[in-house]
């Protein structure tokens, strides 16, 4: 045998197989370090204490340079949503993992459940160009309503329990995905009008008995709109502020009435 000559004594792809075996073990745990770089440590469910032993795959903070100018964060950082907002709500049961009630006036508003919200950056979503992606038409010039297609403006909007909110006033666009996400809503119903935004996969469009065309919303009243969470300027909307607005009418679905939160049958 010449020197060097390993084939004849190993079996190159019994080798083979061990050494990939090997990298993907290393692979899996490099996965499940840095899959673990928000929401980590874990925080225990009834104690409310961390747990800050799991030295072995929570990994070391890395620094992250965000889009446009809007800084660095660093992760994990062990911040919580729950530090300045306590849930308002009790559990169910003493038992880990128990679904928790809210206790608040408006349920919907709780960050409860289907309602839960983040706390996301309190900025727009921008393009690659550094311009708002989701703006209304009276921003996003260059969009119009196909032809032959429902043109919602002037349509009134109407909640499950058949009470009108509003009428619309604006649709809401995507100008990246060129699509629409909201629509806009002057309401009807509180103290006074304001300038809401309803997520259009939350409602269809009917036609009543005399042939008038509506915005129907099954998630929540008529009354409910007055409540909506609302954006800090006219023509934009942030993430944060996005996560609310959904939250709200998702929370709807189980929280509107009382009937929604007891069993089917």
């Amino acid at each position: 045998m010449q020197t060097g000559a390993l084939t004849a004594y190993l079996d190159v792809a019994q080798v083979t197989l061990y050494a990939f075996w090997v990298f993907f073990a290393l692979l899996l745990f490099y996965i499940r370090m840095e899959d673990r770089r928000e929401g980590y440590p874990l925080e225990a469910d009834q104690s409310g204490a961390f747990n800050r032993d799991d030295w072995l795959f929570v990994p070391p903070a890395k620094t992250f340079l965000l889009p446009h100018g809007h800084g660095e964060v660093s992760v994990p950082n062990g911040k919580r949503d729950s530090t300045d907002r306590p849930v308002p709500g009790v559990k169910i049961a003493n038992f880990s993992g128990a679904p928790y009630v809210p206790t608040g006036p408006n349920p919907m508003l709780d960050s409860i459940g289907p309602g839960s919200w983040a706390e996301r950056s309190d900025t727009p979503d921008l393009s690659h160009d550094g311009h708002n992606k989701i703006v209304p038409l009276r921003v996003a010039t260059d969009f119009h309503v196909a032809e032959g297609e429902i043109n919602p403006v002037g349509l009134r909007v109407v909640g499950f329990n058949l009470v009108v909110a509003g009428t619309i006033t604006d649709i809401w666009v995507d100008r990246s995905e060129q699509m629409l996400r909201y629509l806009e809503i002057t309401t009807e119903v509180g103290t006074e009008p304001r300038q809401i935004l309803v997520p259009i996969n939350f409602g269809i469009f009917r036609k009543t008995g005399n042939g008038e065309r509506i915005f129907y919303v099954k998630a929540i009243t008529g009354e409910h709109f007055a409540l909506v969470p609302g954006t800090n300027l006219p023509d934009s909307v942030t993430f944060l502020e996005e996560d609310k607005i959904v939250a709200y009418f998702g929370s709807g679905l189980l929280y509107a009435e009382p009937s929604r939160q007891e069993p089917l049958a």
